[in-house]
């Protein structure tokens, strides 16, 4: 499950300019919350607190701009992680209805449809395919295509192929497009922090990939990814 953070996103100009300064500024602190949390909190408590501040926060700039993009794919991201570290099926299930809705109205957001693919493969992951298909509706075929826009979308930044690779090869370490994900982060572009976070992270799994470690390619990926340091 995917985190938003940085500048230069696809939305952040856009609410940078309808809600001024302020609200900018807001939806920074709260991408650089949950970066935190997703990849530096040590445990579980601790992370419970900040997506729930995340979350307060994202709510109440909802309530004065209920068209804030930002905000809502924030809020989104907040619920997903919360369904995660708790094992809650109604919040995963909320989170996935707020990515579809951010998806359908804003097709072409790379980072929308990245979390979107990341809701899926997670849920996949977590629980196999037929368990997640009949609990949740997730479907691995639903995350790898939001993966494929997401990585098509996105430029040339590493963030999604860092994490398309992240996810395929934490479900099969021996996928070829997986690997060739992880060499095209490599060399991708970093303008934001979150990139070059994704891009350190599959830059790890190459040496391991070249030395045919499917066992450590798989366990290496599910570490790496967001929340992975917690089971």
């Amino acid at each position: 499950m995917m985190v938003r953070f940085g500048t230069g996103l696809s939305t952040a100009g856009a609410v940078a300019l309808w809600c001024g300064a302020a609200p900018a500024v807001a939806a920074e602190s709260s991408r650089e919350t949950l970066t935190q949390t997703a990849f530096g909190a040590s445990d579980r408590p601790s992370a419970l607190r900040q997506i729930a501040n995340v979350e307060a926060n994202a709510a109440a700039t909802l309530l004065r701009s209920p068209g804030d993009v930002e905000a809502q794919l924030t809020r989104a991201l907040a619920t997903s992680y919360r369904a995660k570290l708790t094992n809650s099926r109604a919040d995963a299930l909320q989170a996935k209805a707020q990515f579809e809705a951010i998806t359908a109205r804003n097709p072409r957001d790379a980072e929308a449809q990245a979390a979107l693919g990341a809701w899926h493969l997670s849920a996949v992951k977590s629980l196999g395919g037929l368990v997640a298909r009949g609990a949740l509706g997730a479907r691995k075929a639903s995350g790898l295509d939001a993966l494929d826009r997401a990585v098509a979308l996105g430029g040339q930044r590493a963030l999604f192929p860092g994490l398309a690779a992240l996810l395929r090869l934490a479900i099969d370490p021996k996928d070829p497009v997986g690997a060739s994900l992880a060499e095209t982060a490599a060399r991708a572009a970093t303008p934001t922090a979150l990139d070059r976070i994704l891009q350190r992270r599959a830059v790890l799994l190459i040496a391991p990939l070249k030395n045919g470690d499917a066992r450590g390619v798989q366990a290496l990926a599910n570490r790496l990814l967001p929340l992975g340091q917690f089971k």
